[in-house]
């Protein structure tokens, strides 16, 4: 139950947190100029056991998070800037420290009002981590991830709709999605959907990105709450371009007081892509539905 504890309050901070939802929900403000802001966040949950009858295990645990917009609105235009960067690592019982979180997300998205609420709009998203990750077996642990390896560029041109300060919608007929490996032994495996021996992968299709995220609920039940919910799809028009990719993110946030706050955050993935091996079997399974689930209490701070 301890090491469980553990787990649940250092888990939160992997993620996007309750305040670096409300600064999402921001990003589509009608005040003109430039509107800035960030947060950071860092959370360490510890456990010391001696002679503890009821059994478990000590641990020491550390989650970060760095999160920075710049979001310029003129009177014909919008451009908008994120960048996100988490990492987090724990250490159970004499074992040495694991990664348990590890991004690098930037975007910045460029639009040209067309209309009162549509802009012709360009997009450009890269994403990738810092440090290599592994599986672990026992003892063993098997390399599975690296620094740009795998990366993801994304480009695209379409529309951008923003009916008012909460929702978005993306929809670009002509993206193009490069997935990088640079790590030699991962390239030589042809992970994460590269050819065996190349280090990069080029696809052109369709994309839409879709973002609800409200923080300023005047109902008295929901007046510290902040939800944001986030789709992603993209289909290959080369390759089976009915097998679409899909990362839909759902957050929660409650705010209990100007620095500590809970959040559930939920994140569903489909890549075709990716194949997903046993953990238990050195074979791969093919493409399967990823979901992860985040619960905790983090602290942190706005600025």
């Amino acid at each position: 139950m301890l090491v469980m504890l553990s787990l649940l309050f250092t888990s939160v901070q992997g993620q996007v947190t309750e305040g670096e939802k409300k600064l999402r929900s921001q990003s589509a403000d009608t005040a003109m100029g430039w509107k800035k802001g960030g947060i950071i966040a860092v959370n360490v949950a510890q456990t010391s056991l001696t002679n503890w009858a009821a059994g478990g295990q000590k641990s020491m645990a550390i989650n970060g998070i760095f999160s920075r917009f710049a979001n310029l609105k003129g009177e014909k235009f919008t451009w908008d800037n994120s960048l996100d960067l988490g990492y987090g690592l724990l250490k159970q019982g004499d074992e040495g420290y694991k990664k348990t979180d590890d991004k690098i997300d930037f975007l910045s998205k460029y639009g040209r009002q067309a209309f009162k609420n549509l802009y012709y709009a360009g997009l450009m998203n890269f994403k990738t981590q810092m440090q290599p990750g592994y599986k672990y077996d026992g003892e063993e642990k098997t390399k599975i991830s690296n620094l740009f390896a795998p990366a993801y560029l994304l480009t695209a041109l379409g529309l951008d709709y923003k009916p008012d300060a909460y929702f978005s919608a993306f929809i670009a007929p002509l993206t193009a999605k490069f997935t990088f490996v640079t790590d030699d032994d991962l390239s030589a495996a042809g992970a994460f959907g590269v050819k065996p021996g190349e280090k990069s992968r080029g696809e052109i299709g369709g994309y839409l990105r879709a973002i609800y995220s409200k923080s300023d609920f005047t109902s008295e039940f929901l007046k510290n709450v902040s939800f944001t919910t986030k789709l992603d799809l993209f289909s290959n028009y080369a390759h089976n371009p009915q097998n679409v990719d899909v990362s839909w993110e759902t957050l929660i946030g409650l705010k209990i007081n100007k620095y500590i706050s809970v959040s559930f955050n939920t994140h569903l993935l489909y890549d075709d892509d990716i194949k997903i091996k046993l953990a238990d079997e050195n074979r791969s399974v093919g493409s399967l539905v990823q979901f992860k689930e985040i619960f905790g209490v983090g602290f942190s701070y706005k600025f």
